[in-house]
């Protein structure tokens, strides 16, 4: 089993071989050794849109998470989710992809005191 890691981006976003070690270091630390997630680099008005729709919330962001699967399937891969990510309000991608898998995961940093944020400055220093 393995996870897959679809990138869709835009020219001058991270090279996917970077997107793809970043969220498998982010799965890995959940315990995640399969499914299939999609990161998507969009520009500031797609992101303020799905904000808009999905969290009720005016202008963009930089980074939003859909998780998709919480339980293992028996049939066929996992599919654990989407990151969506705007470069032009992200001062660092590497942490944007790294803190929207965490998420994916069923990490919240607005509820578990701090452990996603520590976790996420960890697996960035390796």
């Amino acid at each position: 089993m393995s996870v897959d890691v679809e990138v869709l981006q835009r020219p001058s976003a991270l090279p996917e071989a970077e997107v793809e070690r970043l969220a498998g270091l982010a799965l890995a630390s959940a315990g995640i050794a399969d499914g299939h997630l999609a990161v998507e680099f969009v520009d500031p008005g797609r992101i303020a849109e799905l904000n808009a729709r999905h969290r009720g919330k005016d202008g963009p962001t930089d980074v939003l998470s859909f998780p998709v699967d919480e339980l293992e399937e028996p049939y066929g891969p996992r599919e654990l989710g989407d990151v969506v990510i705007c470069p032009d309000h992200t001062t660092d991608l590497r942490e944007a992809v790294v803190h929207g898998v965490l998420h994916l995961t069923g990490m919240d940093h607005e509820t578990d005191d701090g452990e996603m944020l520590a976790l996420q400055a960890e697996l960035l220093s390796w």
